[in-house]
């Protein structure tokens, strides 16, 4: 089978692709290689993936719908889709919000109008995220709650995404399924996320900049732990029963466990064997204090099973990006 991968040069975007890729199957992956962070990172991701003959990739941006299905018509036999394009960052879409509506909500009625196209297609997994809970206080958050108060742009085009995907569900018999991402870290991850951007500064003996005087936490889960539970829902669409319910999912994917920031600043600090100097701030526009993930239906349903904790998955990082900034 032949899959299409959106944000092929992102950071979980080239991890699925090269475990799909290990899998035998061809991939097609799509990405903008916008400047939103480092170009150079991005195209990095790529050179992991162009050993595989199974691999093409093509630079286009999503939100062009005449130009994105003109040259993906060139690409038959896709039967499923994973798509991970989108405007990334909540803080970015408050001083950026047309970005947002172009990537997030463009973006996704292209990938929605092209699926709906394809003659045999048997599933679209989509990219939802952990902010739509908004400033929801009951905890964990579970699929069932009430997210229709979001407290950011960036949170509301990924309410709107599941919106959309359902109207597609139900109209057009579309299988699709949304996965709200919590707190994704690991190799390869984006310079944006604060454990990049505190291991950068420890090992430049800077100041670390902690909002809420720390008072932050996280569901924090592992590259590894993400791919793997993508890949088994991608193979598992949902049912359709007709008039009885559409085939239609969204589920929560993290770690089922929420950790304290300051958790994460003493692995830093143990794992690089410094005393990080902290810069104690108040709660930024558009952040939440906490999040944790109920994701009980993930595992009953296909079978997730997250594995990584923290206190093993941030020395891996760690030891990646020092190979990193070495070839950088």
């Amino acid at each position: 089978m032949t899959i299409l991968v959106t944000g092929a040069a992102g950071f979980i975007g080239m991890h699925v692709c090269k475990a799909l890729l290990d899998q035998g199957e061809m991939v097609v992956g799509v990405d903008n290689l916008n400047s939103y962070y480092d170009v150079d990172l991005k195209e990095k991701r790529l050179e992991q993936l162009k050993p595989y003959a199974a691999f093409t990739f093509i630079k286009i941006d999503i939100s062009d719908n005449a130009e994105f299905n003109a040259v993906l018509a060139e690409h038959a036999g896709i039967t499923r889709v994973v798509h991970l394009a989108a405007q990334a960052g909540v803080r970015h879409s408050i001083s950026n919000p047309f970005d947002y509506a172009r990537s997030n909500l463009d973006g996704f009625l292209t990938i929605l109008e092209y699926c709906r196209n394809l003659d045999h297609l048997e599933h679209l997994v989509y990219a939802s995220s952990s902010s739509v809970y908004g400033g929801n206080k009951e905890l964990p958050y579970s699929v069932d709650q009430a997210v229709d108060q979001p407290i950011s742009l960036y949170a509301a085009t990924k309410k709107s995404n599941e919106l959309m995907a359902h109207s597609y569900s139900h109209l057009y018999r579309l299988p699709t399924t949304g996965l709200r991402f919590f707190t994704v870290y690991g190799p390869w991850g984006r310079p944006d996320m604060a454990y990049w951007m505190f291991t950068d500064s420890l090992l430049q003996n800077k100041s670390i900049k902690i909002f809420n005087k720390g008072d932050m936490k996280r569901d924090f889960t592992y590259i590894d732990d993400i791919v793997s539970g993508v890949l088994k829902v991608l193979a598992r669409p949902p049912e359709d029963k007709g008039v009885e319910q559409s085939p239609y999912k969204i589920y929560n994917i993290g770690n089922n466990r929420s950790e304290p920031l300051m958790e994460m600043v003493a692995v830093l600090e143990k794992t690089l064997g410094v005393t990080a100097e902290l810069e104690l701030l108040p709660m930024q526009q558009g952040d939440v204090k906490e999040t944790f993930a109920h994701i009980d239906p993930l595992i009953n349903d296909v079978g997730y099973e997250p594995t990584t904790r923290l206190e093993d998955g941030l020395p891996k990082f760690v030891a990646w990006y020092k190979e990193y900034k070495k070839e950088s």
